[in-house]
């Protein structure tokens, strides 16, 4: 069973998925949906269409040289079967998939760092253009956080005199129980 890639989008086709369309000159263009065959009759170009992974690529939006390509490409080299080979390759395979994904994760957020900066600075100037909206909440902003920290204040003083009062009651049982240590009776 081999899984083949999508000639449009490069998403895998499963067997007994999809679309093959054999051209004159036999060659074989497979199609994950009819979503890729249609845009392929409409001689669309899969690197300008922006949901697909050549698309991605060619902007530099996922990695376009790894070593780790080189493990995709397909052999047609038969061999011959043997148990332990076929485990081999199954574990090689499982690592080169981890090694993958941490790559790309590392390029994602090297791709992302610069890009808070570029969120910050669009920020800055959308303040800055609309600033008459923003103004009167800034007024009323000062008078908000007093009241915030205020009642902060006031819940850290609470816990703090529960604290302290738990601390005695745990220090000396006879302030808990009656009063002078003794227990209750009816």
């Amino acid at each position: 069973m081999r899984i083949e890639k999508c000639y449009f989008c490069s998403s895998p086709c499963y067997p007994g998925h999809g679309i093959v369309f054999v051209r004159n000159d036999s060659k074989q263009f497979r199609f994950c949906r009819s979503k890729c065959h249609r845009n392929f009759n409409k001689k669309r170009n899969p690197r300008k269409v922006a949901w697909t992974k050549a698309y991605r690529k060619t902007r530099g939006k996922e990695m376009a040289v790894d070593s780790t390509f080189e493990f995709e490409k397909r052999r047609n080299r038969p061999t011959k079967y043997d148990r332990d080979l076929m485990g081999k390759t199954i574990m090689a395979m499982k690592r080169v998939q981890e090694i993958k994904e941490k790559r790309e994760e590392r390029f994602f957020a090297n791709r992302m760092k610069d890009a808070k900066v570029v969120k910050k600075a669009q920020a800055r100037v959308e303040i800055e253009k609309s600033i008459e909206l923003i103004a009167p909440a800034v007024a009323n902003r000062e008078e908000v956080m007093r009241n915030v920290i205020d009642s902060a204040k006031a819940r850290i003083a609470a816990r703090k005199k529960m604290s302290a009062q738990r601390v005695r009651s745990d220090n000396n049982p006879a302030a808990t129980v009656g009063g002078d240590g003794a227990q209750m009776e009816e």
